[in-house]
């Protein structure tokens, strides 16, 4: 079906190809799973299939990319359409109409097919995916699963082939990725559609591949047998850690898998993870009460009350729509707050009644959108102005950070050129150079593979060490439970939940880390915390 046969890329000014000599068979029907680290040409590999790459990216592209029997250097991206439907990583962007009605119908308009067959092509994908009840609403005011199902049933509508997704669950909460993923797996099973898909949040995905594809990030590409590449890989989700760290065989890709090994290494472990006592929360840094978000009829945040303490990193979530970022938007002081009050710092002041640079130095935001904030030429340029505006008081130059973070990114690039995660971590670097004494951030993981959100982990800590408050808005439970010590959920608007992340992460089975699920009712939550215990006991690690 999808067929790399030599394959190299090589974009302008690059001292290095991104994919170099790349051979790899997708077969029909299989679900492909691609993986690598952020920056190693996963979104050029998607590019490459739908003609993207290069006939609009740019770049030079040698050897051959055949898609149900076209090669793509001879078909533009407009007439491989029929065979190869594209959702992009971020949905809303590739919208171009207002309803979902409207947005399934419109790639078949594209194609001119006949207005029976439309009808008929978008009841059939209404009911596929579960959008029936939806088919009239506006698509801003749908949750972010809701709008990754239109944007894949978009795709659809043409009948393609094939079906490339980048990303898909990224910025979804984990009851949303699972509705995606079960609505993509059901494609691959009852239609035989070929779906090639790239994730980073591998524990979400990789029990569902048929192959994996795994980007080193030296160019070349290996494919095979998803327990046997994640032999190879060197990135893997916590299920495959903690098979490796127990000598599991094969390696489990699943929780049901993990669990059916468990039962030994749970009798091998102390009952309770040693180190496992919180430290007592710090001074309050920030205390916003009674916040009131209102969007028209729409009221996001409703009476919140939130303490964000110093050396602490506290985790908000909840499901898409919750009130997350317009809470944090509400207490940075430049998002809408239509009542409550924030005392921030060591006077009290309220950002909201601050100029940009003071408030930043009280509260600072990373936002969902990072790109937003990247207005300059060359990424050298972006950090010697975050430098500049900070002051250099952080002790800790924006360069120096943004290294930490995603190393070997050339300063002399356009931001624009770079991956998601990269830009991420770009905005990341800007934002901290000011060290401000509340640090937000909203998402901050999509994007970024398990060792940049490790290198961020270190990086909150160190700034919770050195007496910084740090809010985490995510969706990435793995992430919560490596990074921060206390969990604040929110549903409709409201607080619902503010405990420990110990007490959060194990009490309910949408939040839990995969560690936490096999090793339950044990109260371990990552695989760190397995690996101390097992060295504190007798007996072979």
């Amino acid at each position: 079906m999808i067929e790399f046969d030599r394959v190299s890329v090589r974009y302008q000014g690059a001292t290095a190809p991104v994919l170099a000599d790349v051979s790899l068979r997708i077969d029909e029907g299989e679900l492909c799973l691609v993986i690598g680290h952020t920056g190693s040409g996963k979104s050029t590999l998607l590019g490459a299939i739908n003609g993207l790459v290069p006939h609009f990216t740019g770049g030079t592209l040698s050897g051959r990319v055949v898609v149900a029997g076209r090669d793509t250097s001879a078909f533009p991206p407009r007439e491989l359409a029929d065979v190869v439907g594209l959702v992009g990583q971020d949905p809303l962007a590739g919208f171009v109409t207002d309803t979902v009605e409207e947005e399934l119908a419109y790639t078949m308009e594209q194609l001119a097919i006949d207005p029976a067959a439309m009808r008929a092509r978008c009841e059939e994908t209404l009911d596929l995916l579960g959008l029936a009840d939806l088919r009239h609403r506006e698509l801003r005011t749908l949750s972010g699963g809701q709008q990754q199902k239109v944007a894949i049933g978009a795709a659809l509508t043409a009948h393609p082939s094939v079906l490339v997704l980048d990303e898909p669950t990224s910025a979804l909460d984990p009851t949303s990725a699972e509705d995606v993923l079960a609505a993509v797996t059901r494609l691959v099973h009852d239609l035989g559609i070929t779906v090639v898909l790239a994730e980073h949040r591998l524990e979400r995905v990789l029990y569902c591949a048929d192959k994996i594809v795994y980007l080193p990030g030296d160019g070349s590409a290996a494919a095979g047998d998803p327990a046997a590449m994640m032999e190879l890989a060197t990135i893997c989700p916590p299920v495959v850690e903690l098979g490796k760290l127990a000598g599991w065989q094969p390696l489990p890709l699943s929780v049901r898998d993990a669990r059916r090994c468990a039962p030994e290494l749970r009798a091998r472990l102390p009952a309770r993870p040693p180190g496992a006592a919180a430290p007592p929360p710090g001074q309050v840094a920030l205390a916003a009460k009674g916040i009131v978000v209102r969007y028209g009829p729409l009221v996001a945040v409703a009476g919140a009350a939130l303490a964000l303490h110093r050396a602490e990193v506290t985790a908000l979530m909840g499901r898409n729509g919750s009130g997350k970022s317009s809470l944090l938007w509400a207490i940075q002081g430049s998002g809408r707050r239509d009542g409550g009050t924030v005392h921030a710092g060591s006077e009290g002041a309220d950002p909201a009644a601050l100029g940009p640079a003071a408030a930043r130095r009280l509260v600072g935001l990373v936002p969902q959108t990072p790109a937003d904030l990247l207005y300059l030429d060359t990424v050298g340029a972006e950090l010697a102005q975050a430098d500049k505006d900070a002051g250099r008081q952080a002790g800790r130059s924006a360069a120096d950070l943004l290294d930490a973070l995603a190393p070997g990114i050339s300063r002399g690039g356009h931001p624009r050129d770079l991956s998601a995660g990269q830009q991420l971590a770009l905005v990341l670097a800007i934002q901290l150079a000011a060290a401000p004494a509340v640090i937000a951030l909203d998402e901050p993981t999509r994007g970024l593979d398990y060792q940049a959100k490790a290198a961020l982990t270190r990086l909150l800590a160190d700034l919770a060490a050195d007496g910084h408050a740090v809010v985490v808005a995510t969706h990435d439970v793995e992430f919560a439970t490596a990074a921060c010590q206390r969990v604040v959920v929110m549903a409709e608007g409201e607080i619902v939940t503010d405990d420990q992340a110990a007490t959060v992460l194990t009490a309910s089975p949408t939040f839990a880390p995969q560690v936490a699920k096999v090793l339950a009712p044990l109260p371990y939550l990552t695989v760190p915390q397995v690996a101390a215990a097992l060295c504190a006991v007798p007996g072979p690690a």
